[in-house]
């Protein structure tokens, strides 16, 4: 055997077990996708428990619950529903076919908001104001840690990153002030047609400042402190050489063919 075909032999083993970690990080990434998604549900649900109003982003599916009695769940579909349609009106011929797979995601969102509502269901109740609070800043912090998990997997973003990205790339705002644009819209949006509708706040309340303003600082804490281990179990930053992916690719295809002959 030549020193080439050795060298061969030992750089396909290394490009195989290359590429069995690429499906073990995608394996990986779907895990922690869609945990991220339940545990996001989980921490909505303790907010709305808490009756102190929930997050900018959840606020106009609980309107929607509570001026037509919408379970949150279906609610928070349709809401999905609606924010593709805004994606296709806005981007038109540059949508992405790729992107009504935020509808499929929608639908499991919503799913885990019935079953987590419905698992919230069986807390007890509280009128206790410090109680309540308490609740609200539990919830915070399981939101953030789902979006820990949620979005490094990048997977399919939610229909409302979608939407936000898609504002973001017809006007040429950046990303984040177009977000905190549309969380405020959102809160607007709720607490006027609370007001209109039910004669209260509704899904607006001091646990959505809570939310507004802890998340995102709560997300910074736990990232900087467990990102790297996050990160590492991901295989995050492990196949960022184009070269290297393609490499894999190729012996993969030149050993296929081999077989075949």
């Amino acid at each position: 055997m030549t020193k080439v075909t050795i060298g061969t032999r030992i750089f396909e083993n290394v490009i195989y077990r290359k590429k069995g970690k690429m499906n073990s990080n995608l394996y990986r990434r779907l895990i922690c996708y869609f945990v991220g998604l339940f545990v996001m549900t989980i921490g909505i649900a303790i907010s709305v428990k808490s009756n102190l109003g929930v997050s900018p982003v959840s606020s106009i599916p609980y309107t929607i619950t509570c001026i037509w009695g919408i379970e949150m769940g279906k609610a928070t579909i349709l809401f999905h529903c609606i924010l593709v349609l805004l994606q296709i009106v806005l981007l038109r011929q540059k949508f992405k076919l790729i992107n009504l797979l935020q509808v499929a995601i929608g639908v499991v969102f919503g799913y885990f908001t019935t079953f987590c509502n419905w698992g919230a269901s069986f807390l007890p109740s509280s009128d206790n104001l410090i109680i309540r609070i308490e609740m609200m800043l539990i919830s915070a912090v399981v939101i953030a840690f789902g979006i820990f998990l949620y979005l490094p997997a990048n997977i399919m973003p939610l229909a409302g990153e979608g939407a936000m990205k898609a504002v973001s790339d017809i006007s040429g705002i950046e990303f984040s002030k177009v977000k905190v644009c549309f969380d405020i819209s959102m809160v607007i949006i709720s607490l006027v047609s609370c007001l209109a509708f039910i004669r209260g706040f509704g899904s607006v309340g001091i646990g959505t400042l809570i939310a507004a303003v802890l998340v995102g600082n709560i997300l910074g804490f736990i990232t900087k402190h467990f990102s790297d281990a996050r990160d590492k179990w991901l295989h995050i930053n492990e196949f960022s050489d184009p070269n290297e992916i393609l490499a894999i690719d190729l012996i993969s295809t030149e050993t296929d063919n081999s077989k075949r002959a």
